[in-house]
């Protein structure tokens, strides 16, 4: 199941989300849109409680965008969880810092295709 069930309430945020994208998931859509990696990723996607930055059915592998917000030790906490439930649906989960997509995009794009089989 590509949503794992995702209420029908996630489907209208994931809406509006895709139409405020942060600054470092718009760069990173870029360079994985439209199979460039020659798999399709889906951005702002419904999956089970949670609305992923990006996610590869194909591959079950969700991406996240981590801006600071994520880095106060309530929100690390949440994020493991976060990631712990989704990997109960055996889907991998890789996140990468906002400083990372406007740095080092060469780099996390060389670690996204190494999950591409």
């Amino acid at each position: 199941m590509m949503h794992c069930g995702a209420a029908p309430i996630l489907f209208e945020r994931a809406k509006k989300l895709r139409e405020n994208e942060t600054r470092a998931e718009k760069l990173l859509w870029e360079q994985i849109r439209n199979k460039q990696l020659g798999v399709k990723f889906r951005r702002q996607h419904p999956l089970y409680f949670f609305i992923v930055d990006f996610y590869c059915h194909e591959l079950r592998l969700v991406i996240e965008v981590d801006g600071e917000i994520h880095l106060s030790a309530e929100n690390v906490e949440y994020d493991r969880m976060r990631s712990a439930l989704i990997n109960e649906h055996e889907i991998k989960v890789i996140r990468f810092r906002n400083e990372e997509i406007y740095f080092e995009m060469e780099r996390v794009i060389e670690i996204i295709k190494s999950h591409i089989i």
